[in-house]
């Protein structure tokens, strides 16, 4: 029989720290076969994402993207990821395509944060006030319970939101002044649908660690070609960010970069290449949370639904 997991039923015993590990381990595995395939139907996507991993098994995560659906006041995105057993390639559990990517997503960055950013740091500036915001700030506080969070957001009633929401829970504030905020942070998430630049290197103090999400597509960038020069750059995995990705396409087709300045990806923190240079460096990571994160994240919540299970 395939379990079906849902949200609701395994989240309470997800954590965030174990998955980063889990994530670090699965990358001690050799390197993956990945494959997107994508139809479109008018203004509607279906898009499967295919991963696979010598020794840790399979998955498929297929979404369907429906635009109108948001005029019904029901989610635009939807889907289901398939994991497969790595030794019999039997379905293991058909998960909840929204349960894997909110957890990959952030303890994607986080990981990198937590070997990047500077020591101690106070101040973390999220840019974007979304569903990804969320899940930052709960990630973001597990390692780094200190944090004094700002939030920015080009609808500022939407920043509120998540204020409020969060404001019993740790230290949030709304940044009225997205230089200045940017200038006095230690960390700053970008988690936006932006097609153009919102963090200018011009605002970035020395000691920043940035971490930038919400560009998928060639077209999307949500840092300008300074941060790319001024910051050492990490990125998850070369194989699904360089040229893939506008924030590294667009600077790399202008001359701004080339794929020798990307530091290092998750593949080399064995080496101890993936790791801050100095103090006052600025590190730049690009979070391309390609489908190999969510096979490692989907066989985590597998892990944690079994032993959920043995203890009931």
């Amino acid at each position: 029989m395939v379990i079906h997991i849902e949200g609701k039923s395994v989240e309470t015993v997800l954590k965030w720290p174990e998955l980063t590990v889990c994530l670090q381990e699965g990358h001690l595995y050799p390197q993956p076969q990945l494959e997107d395939n994508l139809l479109v139907q008018g203004s509607n996507r279906l898009l499967n994402r295919l991963a696979w991993i010598e020794g840790l098994g399979s998955a498929v995560k297929t979404c369907t993207i429906y635009p109108d659906n948001a005029k019904n006041e029901i989610p635009t995105i939807n889907g289901m990821m398939t994991i497969f057993s790595n030794d019999s390639g039997r379905p293991e559990a058909v998960i909840d395509f929204h349960l894997v990517t909110k957890w990959k997503t952030a303890a994607d960055s986080l990981l990198a944060a937590s070997l990047l950013a500077p020591h101690n740091p106070q101040k973390y500036l999220i840019i974007g006030a979304g569903t990804v915001a969320r899940s930052l700030v709960e990630a973001y506080l597990t390692r780094f319970p200190e944090l004094e969070i700002m939030v920015w957001n080009r609808t500022r009633s939407r920043a509120m939101e998540l204020i409020e929401d969060y404001q019993d829970f740790c230290v949030i504030n709304h940044a009225k002044d997205l230089p200045k905020a940017a200038g006095m942070s230690d960390i700053i998430s970008c988690a936006t649908m932006s097609q153009e630049p919102v963090l200018r290197g011009d605002w970035i103090s020395p000691r920043t660690h940035i971490d930038l999400i919400g560009a998928f597509t060639p077209e999307m960038r949500e840092a300008d070609d300074k941060i790319l020069q001024i910051g050492d750059l990490f990125v998850d995995y070369r194989g699904t960010t360089v040229g893939h990705i506008g924030e590294l396409t667009i600077p790399m087709a202008n001359g701004i970069l080339s794929e020798g300045d990307v530091v290092a990806d998750f593949y080399d923190i064995q080496a101890g290449r993936f790791a801050r240079k100095s103090e006052e460096s600025v590190t730049v990571f690009k979070n391309g949370g390609g489908a190999h994160l969510d096979l490692m994240t989907g066989k985590y919540i597998y892990q944690k639904w079994q032993q959920s299970q043995d203890h009931a």
